[in-house]
């Protein structure tokens, strides 16, 4: 099931900002991962594409076996449901590639031709997570740019998805709404800004650096031990210049 050409042929209305947006080179492209990291956090992104360091922990490690038995999987079809893996996606006018971990397309009066299918079919991207929903967006981030992918390949409106966490095994439905989509737009251009830029952002230490697989390499405590030992050496000073002045 090739989607590549399918936005040309498929007839349907596209997004206007899509239409309205800057077309980008295919060397100017993000990876759609890159999005969920920059709004996690940006350092993190920082290390990761413009230093190009990684590194694994308990958690990447079930992540990644949770996408590849996603991604193993064959296509399937399901009375009025057809089900793709490891979708390549792309979008020149958000800057984005990668793919999608599952699309399931909905037969539909009103969706998208499908190179291999027959009738009119609505996409249905679901992105798979090993863990359970977050308080964040980035998830949702990722997940909706696949769809803004989507409706630009195929020429035709993917209001919702869905997000499946392997520690509450279920599903999660994410409406793209406006504000999730600008949030995408945001996204993007931030991550695009850091990499023009071989910007990395300042360590910062927060809660969430406890479950980060480049904990060791980012460093969040290392400014604040710093200026402790700044702060304890300055007042350490100031207290024999004190004790010297009185004798």
């Amino acid at each position: 099931m090739g989607l590549t050409d399918a936005g040309e042929s498929g007839g349907a209305r596209r997004d206007a900002r899509a239409d309205e947006a800057i077309r980008h080179s295919e060397d100017e492209l993000i990876p759609l991962s890159g999005l969920q990291h920059v709004v996690f956090c940006e350092r993190q992104f920082a290390l990761m594409y413009v230093e190009r360091v990684w590194a694994d922990n308990l958690f990447t490690v079930e992540g990644r076996e949770l996408h590849e038995q996603v991604d193993g999987g064959d296509a399937e079809a399901r009375g009025d449901v057809r089900i793709a893996r490891a979708v390549p996606l792309r979008s020149l006018s958000y800057g984005l590639t990668g793919r999608s971990d599952v699309v399931e397309f909905r037969r539909e009066e009103g969706g998208a031709r499908v190179p291999g299918l027959t009738g009119h079919w609505r996409p249905y991207p679901i992105e798979y997570k090993r863990g359970k929903p977050k308080l964040h967006r980035a998830d949702e981030v990722q997940l909706c740019a696949q769809a803004l992918c989507l409706e630009e390949m195929l020429g035709t409106e993917v209001p919702r998805g869905a997000l499946f966490y392997g520690r509450i095994r279920r599903r999660t439905e994410v409406v793209f709404d406006s504000d999730l989509r600008e949030l995408v737009v945001h996204a993007a251009a931030r991550a695009r800004a850091l990499l023009e830029r071989r910007e990395t952002p300042t360590a910062r230490r927060e809660p969430k650096c406890a479950q980060c697989s480049l904990l060791d390499l980012c460093k969040p405590d290392a400014g604040r031990c710093r200026a402790s030992r700044y702060l304890v050496r300055g007042l350490a000073e100031a207290l024999q210049d004190r004790a010297s002045g009185e004798r």
